[in-house]
């Protein structure tokens, strides 16, 4: 198991919200934080994107749907739907659209799709549920999870070891988040874009109603490894798994 441990004291801005309306046309660029490049997905019918190379794009799309031509493949990706693909990307919105991307330069992943669920399959903290929808492909990538927080809840302080990116997909609430400047209060709305700054104090909170949150993590320490993976695990000889056999595992 990786490190547990979470980052101690108080950041200088712990919480940072970021307005679709100011993304540039051409890459729907918005901010540029530790943990990648975070993006808007927001246009009218025919507006294109162009995402560069090098990358793995992370996002969900929460109104519309849009093309994506990348690696000698076309897919379209609807409204309600979670995605990743790897290297350069040209995307056609079509109708009004609204979502998220969020780039990470120097890595490359998967290219995946899916249909997001209501709720989160794993439970997290103070009753509230998260599903990991793009999972770390080796020990340390990054991932994509679907955060879900029930009416009333209260979550306990506490920080992150890394940048959280996210969107708030429905429902609303509040972040409170506290640094340099005191303890500051955010409304959370569906559709907000926020960065949680590495090491930053904050708790979520919901009251008469129920909140989804769309959450990419730059990094995990959860994931398979060369030594540690189903494959090698459940492949027995003379009874024996062959991940306690490194004399035959591939150099």
């Amino acid at each position: 198991m990786g490190d547990l441990q979470t980052v101690p004291g108080t950041t200088a801005i712990a919480f940072s919200e970021y307005d679709p309306r100011n993304a540039k046309a051409r890459s729907g660029e918005l901010a540029t934080v530790e943990g990648g490049v975070i993006r808007a997905i927001r246009g009218e019918k025919g507006d294109e994107l162009a995402l560069p190379e090098n990358q793995t794009h992370y996002g969900y799309m929460s109104q519309g749907s849009m093309t994506v031509v990348c690696a000698e493949s076309t897919i379209v990706v609807p409204k309600g739907f979670y995605f990743s693909f790897p290297g350069e990307a040209r995307i056609r919105l079509g109708g009004y659209c609204q979502g998220i991307i969020v780039s990470r330069p120097g890595y490359q992943g998967f290219l995946t799709m899916g249909k997001l669920e209501y709720e989160g399959r794993l439970r997290y903290i103070n009753g509230c549920t998260d599903s990991l929808l793009v999972a770390p492909i080796k020990l340390g990538d990054p991932c994509l999870n679907l955060l879900y927080f029930p009416e009333n809840t209260d979550q306990t302080m506490h920080t992150h070891p890394s940048d959280r990116i996210g969107m708030v997909l429905s429902g609303g609430g509040q972040c409170i988040s506290e640094d340099e400047r005191g303890t500051i209060v955010t409304p959370l709305t569906a559709g907000m874009l926020f960065c949680i700054h590495t090491g930053g104090h904050h708790k979520f909170r919901t009251f008469h109603g129920h909140m989804r949150v769309l959450a990419y993590h730059p990094d995990s320490d959860f994931g398979p490894t060369d030594e540690d993976h189903p494959m090698i695990n459940r492949t027995m000889v003379g009874g024996i798994s062959a991940a306690k056999l490194p004399e035959i595992h591939t150099a």
